[in-house]
């Protein structure tokens, strides 16, 4: 899997508007904490902007369309964006007073409610805590919103993004110094290996009745 087409296209999918309810939240979280990809951002609404010249049925009204166009994103776009709103407050506020679901110890969730069939959640894993070596049915993007974890395929730190598939195996663990809360979403269950595998995978099953 090309991470780095995925990541283009989800950031490609937010600029024009097309990503439904969590992935657009989650997005924008993303662009909030990472300024790599929201200079990516900034390029891709430009060329969006751009294309408007060409649709002769749709003319703007009251508005040049020069002034939906931003041809400076250097340091004008990293001065705004300092100054955006954390997407996620109005919805959870503060993190520590989130009311976390203790799913095992040292593994915490909290189900962010969105209009959507993608599964948006924030996970809090204490400092070493791991979680046992599984994969996806669909695609799993995880955004670390503070701390740090390591898996099989490296480090992601606050603001790291990473997008997983059913081809992708991997063992999740939490930085001993300091843990990890990501918010991510999971298109499907996850498929759990190894010695608990088939336990873990039918009370996931289960669980799945009662979302």
């Amino acid at each position: 899997m090309n991470i780095s087409t995925h990541k283009n296209e989800l950031i490609f999918g937010y600029s024009s508007g097309s990503l439904r309810e969590a992935k657009s939240l989650f997005v924008s979280m993303y662009l909030y904490l990472n300024s790599v990809a929201a200079k990516k951002a900034s390029i891709f609404d430009n060329i969006l902007a751009e294309n408007l010249i060409h649709i002769d049925e749709v003319a703007p009204k009251k508005l040049n369309y020069k002034d939906c166009i931003n041809d400076d994103i250097g340091e004008k776009f990293s001065s705004s964006t300092k100054n955006n709103h954390n997407p996620l407050s109005n919805l959870v506020g503060d993190f520590k007073n989130i009311n976390w679901k203790s799913v095992y110890k040292g593994f915490k969730e909290f189900n962010i409610p969105v209009n959507d069939s993608d599964d948006l959640k924030l996970i809090k894993m204490d400092p070493g805590t791991s979680v046992p070596l599984h994969s996806h049915n669909g695609k799993e993007y995880i955004l670390v919103l503070d701390g740090s974890f390591h898996d099989e395929y490296g480090e992601f730190k606050k603001g790291d993004l990473q997008i997983n598939d059913q081809k992708i195996k991997h063992h999740p663990t939490a930085s001993k110094k300091e843990g990890c809360i990501c918010l991510s979403i999971t298109e499907s269950d996850v498929v759990f290996f190894g010695k608990f595998g088939s336990a873990l995978n039918l009370f996931t099953f289960i669980k799945s009745f009662f979302k």
